[in-house]
């Protein structure tokens, strides 16, 4: 297998991962253990292993006060990502939180200093117009967010947009120091949702070792490998083509959850879905000219 082959492999392999981690997720919150949680517990896992590998890293975020706003955009990110998927319908939690092409058009401009141009505004015009497809449904009057998972996927959506963003601005810091702000905001960002969550009712204690354990371990080790896969891809291709491989993770989350029953493939959901990946699609095109 040639190089690119392997790293365009190993970017499929991070898209399913995340595009299927909505199961095993669900699975934990059956067994008693919240996602938010499961969450804290995966995370904690790949920092032990970066600490390992990696114990220079640390003194980057010391280094780079900046990388504590990539601890606070990746930890939301996860936060509302999978807390989204273990609540509401899985392609409509995934669809909402692939608006990322909206959201770029909008924080690139005050973050980075690009303008919107015509281009870009007519991506944002066709993902919004996705969006309020999606969102009106014939029991709402208004195509709003209509409830705590459609909220939680916006919200990690936009939280994706400004990771995105911000590992452009801050690509000169240590690689390593990069990925640790991205696990320790995963870590710090999913043990503060679930402390709070508890205060409200929302999430529950998380239950006694058990039966769980064993799976929780092993979606750790899966999102570990997804991480590596990525970081072994996005070296090997350029941005384009990494993003344009990313877009399968959508692929995955739908047709997973279509066949397991935790999806539901409307008429209103397939138009507004397609506008949304166009927009994608369509930046992806631009970014790969420029």
């Amino acid at each position: 297998m040639s190089g690119s082959a392997l790293a365009a492999s190993a970017l499929l392999l991070n898209a399913f991962v995340y595009g299927v981690s909505w199961w095993p997720l669900r699975l934990l919150q059956a067994k008693g253990l919240h996602p938010m949680w499961a969450t804290a517990l995966i995370y904690v896992f790949a920092l032990i292993v970066l600490a390992l590998v990696r114990p220079q890293a640390w003194r980057g975020l010391v280094k780079h006060p900046a990388l504590w706003w990539l601890v606070l955009a990746s930890g939301l990110t996860n936060v509302g990502f999978n807390w989204a998927v273990t609540v509401g319908d899985v392609v409509r939690v995934v669809l909402l939180f692939y608006l990322m092409p909206a959201w770029v058009v909008l924080l690139a401009w005050p973050l980075l200093g690009e303008k919107p141009s015509a281009p870009s505004l007519l991506r944002l015009a066709l993902a919004l117009t996705g969006v309020v497809i999606v969102l009106k449904t014939p029991e709402s009057a208004w195509p709003v967010p209509q409830s705590m998972a459609d909220w939680l996927a916006l919200m990690g959506g936009f939280s994706f947009a400004l990771t995105n963003i911000l590992l452009r601005k801050l690509n000169q810091t240590p690689e390593a120091s990069r990925m640790l702000a991205m696990f320790g905001g995963g870590t710090i960002m999913a043990l503060s949702a679930a402390t709070l969550g508890m205060g409200l009712g929302v999430v529950t204690p998380p239950p006694h070792v058990g039966s769980w354990i064993g799976l929780a371990l092993l979606v750790s080790v899966a999102f570990l490998a997804g991480n590596l896969a990525l970081q072994y891809g996005a070296a090997r291709l350029n941005a384009s083509t990494t993003s344009l491989i990313m877009l399968a993770e959508v692929v995955f989350a739908s047709v997973s959850s279509v066949i397991l029953g935790a999806g539901d493939l409307s008429a209103r959901t397939v138009v507004g879905g397609s506008l949304i990946l166009l927009a994608s699609l369509l930046a992806v095109l631009s970014f790969a000219r420029r």
